[in-house]
């Protein structure tokens, strides 16, 4: 499974910004895929899971409340839209899938088996 972002870029603290994640595959390719991020000198962190099948997205804490997942299947694409960025979101943005493993335990433990090159969000202040 190939996964591609795009859509980062540099913008003004307070700004909105929406990135891609176009999968090569379909839903039956995977059970989870989500978005991660990271700042530099600091570990990955999972922004937001979903799961193939459903539609109730897991955020772990970290951006809880701004981001939000969405996808089109007929496209194979999941999006994530990000609102009222901060500084403290600048960092390199990851789409990542996993054939086997839940949406708490990919999000929480950062670990999937497919990984895109990710994109670079900078926000200014």
């Amino acid at each position: 499974l190939r996964l591609a972002e795009s859509g980062g870029g540099s913008v003004q603290a307070g700004a909105s910004l929406r990135l891609a994640c176009t999968v090569s595959g379909t839903t039956s390719d995977y059970s989870a895929i989500g978005w991660f991020r990271q700042v530099s000198g600091k570990d990955h962190e999972g922004i937001v899971c979903i799961s193939s099948s459903g539609d109730t997205p897991y955020y772990p804490d970290a951006v809880k409340g701004r981001f939000t997942i969405s996808r089109d299947n007929a496209k194979n694409v999941v999006y994530l839209q990000m609102a009222n960025l901060t500084p403290e979101d600048t960092a390199v943005y990851y789409c990542a899938a996993d054939p086997l493993r839940t949406v708490d335990y990919m999000c929480d433990n950062v670990f999937a088996d497919w990984w895109g090159r990710g994109t670079q969000v900078t926000v200014a202040s």
